[in-house]
């Protein structure tokens, strides 16, 4: 590949950095931002803002996308939640966006500690809301009901690309199950904003493109996220290509023209970044 355009240069601040990170092993906490080597670390670190990863830092699926390691599960620590919304206390949240590593190994697939946590947030941090980004849990939807109950104000689970690449990028996860996770989380509580994003620059086409958004909106999904793919190793997926400011621009045109509420769409978007101006623009609200 060619060299990395300058609108993929993110500015890295160290203060910050350092500052969340003590934060987080004083309190024993992951935060998906450093594991996942997220290209926004320094400016949400210097707001303050981080996504915490629950359930150990070890996934038991080998995404050829992702940076999270994978490998044997750790233990679930029942100290997690309280410690996980007193940090978010201390760092004065008004948004707090919860993700985990994929646990198959577990029945439940982790939902009723990402309940925990959920509950744990609306007790110690009433003001803030609470955004949780949930493994497709295999739809088991007695796991998701468990998660749902918990009354999350955004439910977000990512499709990542588009069909075709599922197999090459995704193996150990089915297109048509994430599109459904959205379609009963919607289904059952209307209420709760539903969220999604993916990926593009590892080959897929416009049509491709087209079709997921598509697929998506017909699951009645209210957000949608696009960034840029970049590798994080030559063992993973290969990068095809960086695409333009101008393509993410017209991205995101076509869906909001096709019905999303909100859609954030430039190369350095990740899914839960700026997460709290996403759930004001798709309420309605002044972010």
């Amino acid at each position: 590949m060619e060299k990395k355009p300058q609108w993929l240069k993110a500015p890295y601040n160290r203060a910050a950095v350092e500052e969340v990170a003590a934060l987080m092993k004083d309190l024993k906490l992951n935060t998906v931002c450093n594991e996942a080597n997220c290209p926004n670390l320094g400016e949400c670190f210097r707001k303050h803002t981080a996504t915490f990863m629950i359930l150990g830092a070890n996934c038991t699926r080998n995404c050829r996308f992702c940076n999270i390691h994978c490998g044997a599960p750790e233990p679930v620590d029942p100290e997690e939640p309280r410690h996980l919304a007193e940090a978010a206390k201390k760092l004065g949240l008004r948004h707090v966006v919860v993700t985990s590593v994929t646990r198959d190994d577990l029945p439940d697939g982790g939902a009723a500690h990402f309940a925990a946590v959920i509950r744990a947030l609306h007790e110690i941090c009433p003001g803030a809301t609470v955004e949780v980004l949930i493994p497709d849990l295999k739809l088991n939807t007695h796991a998701l009901d468990t998660v749902l109950d918990a009354r999350p104000d955004v439910l977000n689970h990512n499709v990542e690309t588009v069909k075709e690449l599922y197999a090459a990028v995704r193996p150990q996860a089915i297109y048509a199950r994430s599109l459904a996770v959205l379609a009963y989380c919607k289904k059952r509580n209307p209420d709760i904003l539903v969220k999604t994003g993916f990926m593009v620059g590892l080959g897929e086409t416009d049509e491709q493109i087209d079709t997921l958004m598509d697929d998506i909106l017909a699951t009645g999904c209210d957000i949608l996220t696009i960034g840029q793919y970049l590798r994080p190793s030559p063992e993973h997926a290969p990068l095809m290509r960086y695409v333009t400011p101008e393509e993410f621009d017209a991205y995101k045109k076509r869906a909001l023209e096709k019905g999303f509420k909100y859609c954030a769409s430039t190369p350095l978007v990740r899914s839960s970044y700026r997460a709290a101006e996403a759930i004001s623009a798709a309420r309605g609200e002044q972010a």
